[in-house]
């Protein structure tokens, strides 16, 4: 595999947390492809071979729509959240898709500035690496608990 593959699996991994943890929500559909997968579901739920989550979109249009909820709709407080990724596993690059398996914790910042552990699991990720940037087709994201203490509105 090439320095140029991994560097940007690396580059791709590392916008997605930008975005979301900048709140640069409106940019988080564009670093995926066109019917896509995207899915967060409990890793009890996920071993047992579940298809749906707590969260779930299958086009870009699906996940405008949630950055559309999040904006106008939803009703939660206002929170931001910082992502720590890795390692970043590369499993495979075969027909210009690149297996990639990587963990994550993500911190929850509330408003009046309380931090918390919010999330940690990992991301099981199917990346187009045939375009320029790179773009998930698939990222299910496998939380390790099967509770979420509070309204999932934020991507993971």
């Amino acid at each position: 595999m090439s320095m140029d593959i991994r560097q940007g699996i690396h580059d791709l991994i590392g916008d997605y947390a930008e975005r979301i943890d900048e709140d640069r929500l409106e940019e988080w559909p564009d670093l995926f492809g066109d019917p896509c997968r995207y899915l967060v579901i409990s890793r009890s739920n996920f071993e047992a071979g579940m298809k749906q989550g707590i969260m779930y979109a299958a086009t870009k249009g699906m996940m405008l729509d949630r950055v559309f909820s999040i904006r106008r709709a939803n009703l939660f407080e206002p929170h931001r959240y910082r992502h720590v990724i890795g390692p970043i596993r590369v499993k495979s690059v075969e027909a210009n898709v690149a297996v990639v398996h990587s963990h994550f914790m993500v911190a929850r910042i509330m408003q009046e500035g309380a931090t918390t552990l919010f999330a940690t699991g990992r991301y099981l990720d199917r990346i187009d690496v045939s375009t320029t940037p790179f773009r998930f087709q698939e990222r299910i994201v496998v939380l390790d608990s099967d509770k979420i203490d509070t309204l999932l509105a934020i991507p993971l």
